[in-house]
């Protein structure tokens, strides 16, 4: 009888290095670029400008794949006076509910108010980052508007608008002090695995900071 062959454990793939991830400073650069634009956008009525201001606050605050951004309808937020989350269909048409900030809600609210003024419909079933035709944007569109953004921020070349979703997992993680149930839960990463690859990150972070220790 022949030996069976021993079953190998796979050994999990996926990784994320620093390079994919923005710094504090960069966030500061990038956020502050995209609200100027705003502002400009808002003077000149050039509602683009505007909404992708937007692009980049949700993905920042909220950590969405950019198909999830894409498909994002009015009648997604749930940011009433007792409710602040985002409810999205992830992979394999998964639903999940993003909680927010009260900080980000409020940015919502703002983005809504200036859809208005352009015109643009609100409605439960409308997209809310809509084209100029206020049809569904592109994923491709978006990758497209993000790296005009990065470039003309003078922030790196390498950073694609997937970026942000890194940052905004590298950060939470952080913040919420190593939950990585919840943040698994907000990035609707099928395999707690998927989110423990962001710890790297932040543990290559930690050992420079050994050489600034008696300093």
């Amino acid at each position: 009888m022949k030996d069976e062959p021993k079953q190998t454990k796979k050994k999990y793939a996926w990784s994320i290095d620093e390079s994919k991830c923005l710094t504090i400073d960069e966030v500061i650069k990038l956020r502050g670029f995209s609200r100027e634009l705003k502002i400009i956008g808002l003077k000149r009525r050039k509602y683009s400008a505007v909404r992708n201001w937007f692009m980049i606050e949700i993905g920042l605050e909220a950590g969405l794949r950019v198909s999830e951004i894409a498909s994002l309808k009015h009648g997604s937020l749930y940011i009433d006076e007792k409710r602040s989350s985002i409810v999205v269909i992830g992979k394999g048409n998964k639903k999940r509910a993003v909680w927010i900030s009260s900080e980000f809600k409020e940015i919502c609210l703002e983005f809504i108010r200036y859809k208005k003024k352009f015109d643009f419909s609100v409605n439960d079933n409308s997209f809310l980052l809509n084209s100029l035709k206020d049809k569904k944007i592109s994923k491709r569109a978006l990758q497209k508007f993000f790296k005009n953004i990065v470039l003309k921020a003078g922030l790196p070349a390498r950073y694609h608008i997937h970026c942000l979703r890194h940052t905004y997992a590298t950060f939470l993680l952080k913040a919420s002090k190593y939950n990585y149930k919840f943040v698994q839960d907000q990035l609707g990463h099928a395999s707690i695995k998927t989110t423990q690859v962001y710890a790297g990150v932040i543990e290559s972070e930690g050992k420079k900071a050994l050489t600034n220790l008696y300093k």
